[in-house]
C-alpha cells in the first residue's frame, strides 16, 4: 500500500511531482521514488511513497523500470502468486517477490487485457519509454482511490486530492458540495473540487504524446448484477461459505504482521474467526466509548461480542475506549478525508488503525463491504417493510404518523433509538421505489435541501436528485433487494466506506484489506436472490448461513452492531458551542451557500430533542471545516455559486 502521483506534459514537471510526492509521506513513510522521461514535446514524472508489505525488500521500490516500462503503483493484488507462475511459463523473469513486478509483466504481456485478470485493490500509472504513453488504471470496485486533473494538454495524477490543492489552486465545485450535503458524502462520479475528477472503478485513461486521451472500462458492475441473476435463474448455488473464506485467506498475504477489526458485529467476527484458523493468535482491535456516552446514545454493547468471538478462537484482542477530543479531531480528520464526508465512523477507523500501527501492525482486516452487497443494513429490510405499510389504509397510515410525530427522540438522560428509527422510517414509508431508498440513507428530501440552500442552486439539486435516480434505475434487474444492493455497491461503497476507510488508515499510515469486496465475492453476491438476502426479519441471511459454518449462532443472529459514534452526545456536549458558532458566525454561513434560519431551526429541534439532526449538524461542521482550509487561499476566496 502507498501514495502514487505524477505529471505528464505539465510544467515543472520534476518539482511539481516532488510536491505531490511529500503530501503523501503518510501513506508511505518506508520509502520514496520518482523517475522521469521525455514524452513527446514534455517529459513524464513518476513519483511513489511506500509502505511496505510484500518484499520489504529494495526490489520492491518504486517506481519500478524495467525494459522500457516505468510503473507506480497503490494497492495489491491477491491472485498475484497464480499470475507469476503463468507469467514466468511465458518466459518471464522476476528479479524479487513482490506483486508490483507481476503487475509490470503482466502489463508488459497483455496491456489494458490484463486488468479484469487482476483480483485485488490497486491504482496505478504506466509508461512506455517506446511510445510516450501514459496509462492510468484503478481497480474494479473503486478500494483505491486515484485523482487526477487536466490542464492545457496536460496531467497531473495522485492518490489524494490534497496533493492537487497543494500544486495548483482549486476552486470547491458547488454541485459537489450540495450532493455532500444530501449524501454526507460527495459520489464517485463528482469530485470536491472544479477541474479535478475521480478515474473511475472498473476503468483506465490512456494518454498520448500528442495529445489525445482515450478512455475504456474493463469491469462493469451492472453486467456482473445481471450475470448473477442469470446464474440463479440457472439454478446454480455458490458455495458462499468456501468463497468468503478463500478471500479472506488471500487478503492474509503479507510480509508484515496483519490484524483484524473486530466491532462483535457478524461481519467483522465472521472475517476474524476465518483470519484465526489460518493464522492462529492473530490480533483484533476494538473500541468502545464513555459509558455516559454510549448510554445517552444507546448505544449496543458491542464489546461482549468482540470479547466472546476472540476467547473462543484465541485471539488477542486488544481493547481501546474513544473519549475523543472531538475539538481537535474534527479538523484532522477533515484534512485527512480530502472531501467532506460526514460519517463520524471515520474517527473510529482512525483511532483504530493509529493504535494498531504503534503496536506496529501495518495491515488491518475490515469487514466493509458485507452490508451492501448482502442486504444487511436497516434500510434494505426498512424499504422491503415500506411494500406492505402502503397497503395499510391511508387515514390509519395518517394516525400513525402524527402520533410518532409527537414523540421525543430523546430525554435529557438518554436517546430513545426506537422513535428514532419509526420516524426515519415514516420519513419515506410512503414514497415510490427509488425516491424511498434514496430517502432512506440521505440526509435530506428535496424540499428540506432547497430551503437549506442559496436558492440560486435549486437547479444543482435537482441534478444531484437526477443522478441518483439514473444510478439506480440503471439495470435489468428484476428484484427489488438487489436492486438496492447495486446501488450501493455503485454509489454507497465507493463514495463512503471505501472512501474514509482509505483515507483514515492511510493517516495512520496502516493498509486496510476489505475481504468481502473482492470480484469473487461480488460475484457471488448478485448470484443468491434477494430472498435469500432478506428473510422474513433478517438481513443478510445468506451470509449468517454461510457463517454459522464456523460462528456460534448468539454471534450470527445477535441484534445488528454500531461501527458508528455518539453523535447525539458529543452535539449536546462537546460541539455545542461550536455548532452555534457555526451557525452564526460560519464561512458557508457567510457567503451565503448555506442559510442561517434554516441551521438554526434543525439545531433548535435537535437540542429540543424533538427530532434526531445530530448526524445533519455533524455534517455540517465537516463541511464547514473543509470549506474554510478550501478557501483560504486567496485565489480560491470565491464563494461556491453554481
Amino acid at each position: 500500500m502507498c501514495g502514487i502521483a505524477g505529471t505528464y506534459r505539465w510544467p515543472d514537471g520534476k518539482i511539481v511531482t516532488d510536491r505531490l510526492t511529500d503530501t503523501l509521506a503518510h501513506r508511505g513513510p518506508d520509502g520514496s521514488g520518482r523517475y522521469g522521461h521525455p514524452a513527446g514535446d514534455g517529459e513524464v514524472q513518476l513519483g511513489h511513497r511506500r509502505l511496505s508489505i510484500i518484499d520489504l525488500s529494495e526490489t520492491g521500490a518504486q517506481p519500478m523500470v524495467s525494459d522500457g516500462l516505468a510503473l507506480t503503483y497503490n494497492g495489491e493484488l491477491y491472485n498475484a502468486p497464480e499470475l507469476r507462475a503463468e507469467l514466468e511459463g511465458a518466459g518471464a523473469r522476476f528479479r524479487g517477490t513482490s506483486d508490483t513486478e507481476v503487475l509490470l509483466e503482466a502489463w508488459r504481456r497483455w496491456g489494458t487485457d490484463c486488468l479484469p485478470r487482476l483480483r485485488g485493490m490497486f491504482a496505478f500509472g504506466i509508461f512506455d519509454e517506446r511510445t510516450g504513453e501514459l496509462v492510468l488504471a484503478r481497480d474494479q470496485l473503486g478500494i483505491k482511490p486515484l485523482f487526477l486533473l487536466r490542464r492545457d494538454g496536460g496531467l497531473v495524477f495522485a492518490s489524494e486530492l490534497k496533493a492537487l490543492a497543494a500544486v495548483t489552486d482549486l476552486r470547491p465545485d458547488p454541485s459537489a458540495l450540495v450532493a455532500s450535503l444530501l449524501y454526507y458524502w460527495v459520489p464517485d462520479s463528482r469530485c470536491a473540487f472544479r477541474e479535478a475528477e475521480k478515474l473511475q472503478p472498473g476503468s483506465w485513461m490512456r494518454f498520448r504524446p500528442d495529445g489525445r486521451v482515450e478512455r475504456g472500462r474493463y469491469w462493469n458492475l451492472k453486467d456482473v448484477a445481471s450475470e448473477g441473476r442469470d446464474r440463479a435463474r440457472a439454478g446454480e448455488q455458490p458455495d458462499l461459505a468456501a468463497i468468503v473464506e478463500e478471500s479472506t485467506k488471500r487478503h492474509l498475504m503479507s510480509d508484515v504482521p496483519v490484524a483484524t477489526f473486530l466491532s462483535g458485529g457478524l461481519d467483522s467476527s465472521y472475517l476474524t474467526a476465518l483470519a484465526a484458523r489460518h493464522q492462529p493468535g492473530i490480533s483484533a482491535y476494538t473500541i468502545g466509548f464513555r459509558a455516559e456516552d454510549a448510554k445517552f446514545e444507546a448505544m449496543p454493547d458491542d464489546l461482549r461480542y468482540a470479547r466472546q468471538v476472540a476467547r473462543r478462537f484465541g485471539v488477542d484482542l486488544h481493547e481501546i475506549e474513544i473519549a475523543p477530543n472531538v475539538l481537535d479531531l474534527l479538523p484532522q480528520m477533515t484534512y485527512s478525508l480530502d472531501e467532506p464526508i460526514g460519517d463520524p465512523a471515520a474517527i473510529n477507523t482512525y483511532l483504530i488503525c493509529q493504535a494498531a500501527r504503534e503496536a506496529g501492525v501495518k495491515v488491518m482486516l475490515s469487514g466493509m463491504g458485507a452490508d451492501e452487497l448482502f442486504a444487511g443494513y436497516r434500510k434494505h429490510l426498512a424499504n422491503m417493510i415500506a411494500l406492505r405499510y402502503q397497503r395499510v389504509p391511508r387515514p390509519l397510515r395518517r394516525g400513525v404518523s402524527a402520533a410518532v410525530d409527537r414523540l421525543p427522540v430523546a430525554t435529557s438522560r438518554r436517546g430513545l433509538r426506537s422513535v428514532r428509527f419509526a420516524k426515519r422510517f415514516l420519513s419515506f414509508a410512503d414514497l415510490p421505489e427509488e425516491t424511498a431508498f434514496r430517502r432512506s440513507y440521505t440526509m435530506y428530501d428535496q424540499q428540506e435541501l432547497l430551503a437549506l440552500l442559496d436558492p440560486d442552486l435549486a437547479g444543482t439539486v435537482d441534478d444531484v436528485l437526477t443522478e441518483h435516480a439514473d444510478v439506480y434505475e440503471d439495470n435489468d434487474l428484476d428484484d427489488f433487494v438487489n436492486r438496492m444492493c447495486l446501488g450501493d455497491a455503485r454509489m454507497f461503497l465507493p463514495g463512503l466506506n471505501l472512501t474514509y476507510t482509505d483515507r483514515s488508515s492511510m493517516a495512520a499510515s496502516t493498509e486496510v484489506r476489505v475481504p468481502y469486496v473482492d470480484v469473487e465475492v461480488v460475484k457471488a453476491a448478485f448470484a443468491f436472490p434477494g430472498d435469500r438476502k432478506i428473510v422474513g426479519r433478517q438481513g443478510k441471511a445468506v451470509l449468517k448461513e454461510a457463517a454459522t459454518s464456523i460462528l456460534p449462532r448468539e454471534i450470527v443472529y445477535r441484534p445488528k452492531g454500531l461501527f458508528s459514534a455518539p453523535l447525539r452526545a458529543w452535539m449536546s456536549r462537546d460541539l455545542a458551542p461550536l455548532v452555534r458558532e457555526v451557525i452564526n458566525d460560519g464561512e458557508l454561513v457567510r457567503s451565503g451557500f448555506l442559510r442561517r434560519d434554516a441551521l438554526r431551526r434543525l439545531a433548535a429541534a435537535d437540542a429540543a430533542g424533538q427530532s434526531d439532526y445530530s448526524k445533519h449538524l455533524w455534517h455540517v461542521l465537516t463541511l464547514e471545516y473543509w470549506y474554510r482550509d478550501a478557501t483560504s487561499g486567496s485565489a480560491q476566496s470565491t464563494r461556491p455559486t453554481a
